[in-house]
């Protein structure tokens, strides 16, 4: 069947099922409005000859439900069933929906605006490095030109994600009145306004919408924030390149491991081009989860791509229009911030000009990354924190060659020093070098050099200590990435007008319900946490939406929250570090297993790294922990649940693991405390025990 043939097909389906009865219908005292019956349905369904039993009925009513999004159950507990259910016909305009493309007919989408971006010299066609290919600026409605200019290249994996996490030509939710309110200005009043769609924003509307409430999201870039989009998915899929390229060019491994390939580690090649597009293919079908039709047609939100302001302690406008609140959230997330350098701000906005034909230079944050299509040859990195240390191991397995600069001399400064530097020496293995010496970013520019990968060469003056003194150095690279932190996304939302009290440094100013100092408003993930993590944001969507709107009293101090880099190997941690027991004047013990005791990590030749635990002095409560090597993101979970639950040390030692695991060193890790519980007293009294049954047997 052709495309053509199937949409006719599924079009005939839906005017068939629009002709079932709906009317107002009750039930245990409640009116549900314009409703169908699912039985009538059904019979509706076979009578028109478009199923041959009510068991294909069926089906095809779930089709329509889950895949077309027509029609939804009333408090959308069930799918579509032959049975006496209520459901009712999803109205579009209500929620919001794609314009529609005036050529086309068409839902408006952003391959409609592809267009190849190229300059002809002579005779001959160049098209400029890195190749871009861009939307055609002059068509794309101008409320949409931003994100167009964030998002490349425009290729079918970055247009779909596009068209899922900002539809183009997108049109607002008409006004409407909520189910059970009067007219009077009830049409603009919502039990719950989310401004920012990150991880924290769809988490809370998602949730509250599914919990009955009346809810508007606004975003005015792409809804899943960050980590969909800049941060989280796309990093991993390029981390997973550079792990596999990594083990293909181990070829002394290899070899112990009795596999050998020709030609050595120079007959590995990576395609950086394939990478990025595996990278973007990945993201884009990743998108799904967080798509505009899903949140509207599947959850029931209202979104609205604008920017939203607040007018009063209890409105917000957006697009023009006035929305009322009886509670807000504000998840606007964070961005990565830029160090002061002479010529760094001038060349990171050229860098993302939407010029035709511009020469752009490589200059980039998380935000930018990863439109990269062409591999650097030499990767310079302000920033040895996890983003910084991520990519750059990353950049290296894949063949650039990658320097990390930075002020305080070592790497990952929150973790404890020996593990950090135990990450470090597997970095410099991979053959990145450091230089974390530095005392001031002097400049940035342009040498006017163009490599043979078609980028400009850059050079960086510095100032570092060597030797005890302080020299300035030179450095040539054709690539730049900035990680150095994050700032929160405070600004340009008029909190004052809502009595909100904020820091541009720290975010919002919340309490440990996370309520703002306007009563009716919250705040959740970056914009007002020192946890900046998806994860971190989701449980804190969670407690926001018992707090906002079941009078609940959850609190922050109460989450207990793991968190990982992404390495080789990798570093998870979760609770208190040395450092944070040692301020708080807390008497502890610390317990530590090595890989290189665990029979897994020697047969994987991964013995880098330990299980390190930290538990109250007088106790086996768990205080916190770090782990560091392969799989610790992972393993760290274990010993999470075992401080949330208040398990014991003690009691982790008699939970059995399969053998052979690196989890398992979580096990004896409990072991090793155990045995301090040995005291020369009880091995006597032990003893004793042991030789009274022998004497009387």
């Amino acid at each position: 069947m052709s495309e053509k043939d199937l949409e006719e097909s599924i079009d005939t389906l839906v005017e068939v099922f629009r002709k079932v009865e709906t009317k107002d219908r009750k039930y245990h005292f409640k009116t549900f409005k314009k409703c169908f019956i699912g039985t009538e349905a059904v019979d509706n369904i076979i009578d028109s000859g478009h199923a041959q039993s009510r068991e294909d009925a069926v089906l095809i009513g779930q089709a329509l439900q889950e895949d077309h999004s027509l029609f939804e159950h009333v408090t959308r507990d069930h799918k579509f069933s032959d049975e006496y259910l209520f459901y009712h016909f999803i109205d579009e305009k209500k929620l919001g929906r794609r314009g529609v493309n005036e050529i086309t007919g068409k839902a408006s989408t952003w391959a409609d605006f592809l267009n190849v971006s190229t300059s002809t010299t002579g005779n001959k066609q160049i098209t400029y490095l890195p190749r871009l290919p861009l939307p055609d600026f002059d068509v794309v409605p101008p409320k949409d030109q931003h994100v167009a200019s964030t998002i490349w290249p425009l290729d079918e994996h970055n247009a779909t994600l596009l068209d899922r996490v900002h539809p183009t030509n997108w049109e607002d939710p008409v006004p409407h009145h909520s189910k059970n309110e009067k007219k009077s200005g009830a049409e603009n009043t919502y039990d719950l306004i989310v401004i920012g769609a990150g991880a924290g924003g769809l988490v809370t509307s998602a949730g509250s919408a599914g919990l009955g409430a009346r809810v508007a999201l606004i975003e005015s870039n792409l809804l899943g924030g960050d980590c969909l989009n800049v941060g989280c998915v796309p990093s991993k899929a390029l981390i997973h390149s550079a792990n596999l390229a990594h083990g293909a060019k181990c070829t002394r491994q290899l070899e112990e491991s009795g596999i050998t390939i020709e030609g050595g580690a120079n007959a590995v090649k990576v395609n950086f081009p394939k990478v990025m597009e595996r990278m973007r293919r990945i993201r884009s079908d990743i998108s799904t989860n967080d798509s505009a039709e899903r949140f509207t047609k599947q959850l029931g939100v209202e979104v609205f791509f604008g920017h939203g302001k607040f007018s009063s302690d209890r409105t917000v406008v957006v697009n023009g229009r006035t929305l009322e609140f009886r509670k807000a959230v504000i998840a606007t997330g964070g961005y990565p911030a830029l160090i002061s350098m002479t010529g760094l701000k001038f060349l990171y906005e050229k860098a993302n000009s939407t010029e035709v034909g511009a020469v752009r230079p490589i200059v980039m944050t998380n935000e930018t990354l990863f439109n990269m299509t062409t591999q650097p040859k030499k990767l310079c990195v302000i920033g040895a924190g996890v983003v910084g240390m991520e990519m750059s191991q990353a950049m290296q397995r894949l063949g650039s060659e990658v320097v990390v600069f930075g002020r305080s001399g070592r790497v990952l400064p929150k973790e404890d020093l020996d593990l950090s530097n135990i990450v470090k020496n597997q970095i410099e293995e991979d053959g990145v070098s450091f230089r974390l010496s530095v005392k001031e970013y002097v400049s940035i520019n342009m040498t006017g050099k163009v490599l043979d990968n078609g980028l400009p060469e850059l050079c960086m003056t510095i100032q570092e200590l060597v030797g005890g003194k302080v020299v300035k150095s030179e450095v040539l690279m054709d690539a730049l990435l900035v990680a150095v932190g994050r700032k929160p996304n405070v600004t340009g939302m008029d909190l004052e007008k809502a009595g909100i009290e904020f820091d541009s440094r720290k975010g919002l100013v919340v309490n440990d319900r996370l309520l703002t100092t306007n009563p009716r408003v919250f705040g959740v993930g970056d914009c007002c946490s020192a946890f900046k993590f998806t994860h971190a944001a989701d449980f804190m969507a969670r407690m926001v939406i018992r707090n906002a709107l079941f009078f609940g009293s959850a609190k922050m101090s109460d989450l207990i929250i793991p968190y990982s880099t992404f390495t080789t190997p990798e570093v998870g941690s979760v609770g208190l570090y040395e450092s944070d027991l040692k301020e708080r004047g807390i008497a502890y013990k610390t317990f530590e297993k090595h890989f290189s005791e665990n029979d897994r990590a020697i047969c994987d030749d991964s013995t880098s790294g330990m299980v390190r635990i930290r538990v109250d002095a007088k106790s086996d409560k768990i205080l916190g922990a770090s782990i560091v090597g392969i799989g610790a993101g992972n393993m760290i979970s274990e010993i999470t649940l075992a401080m949330q639950t208040g398990t014991g040390l003690g009691k982790l030692s008699a939970v059995i693991h399969p053998y052979p695991t690196t989890a398992d060193a979580v096990r004896a890790t409990g072991d090793l405390y155990n045995k301090t519980r040995a005291t020369p007293a009880v091995r006597g009294i032990l003893r004793g025990l042991i030789q009274m049954q022998r004497y009387g047997s």
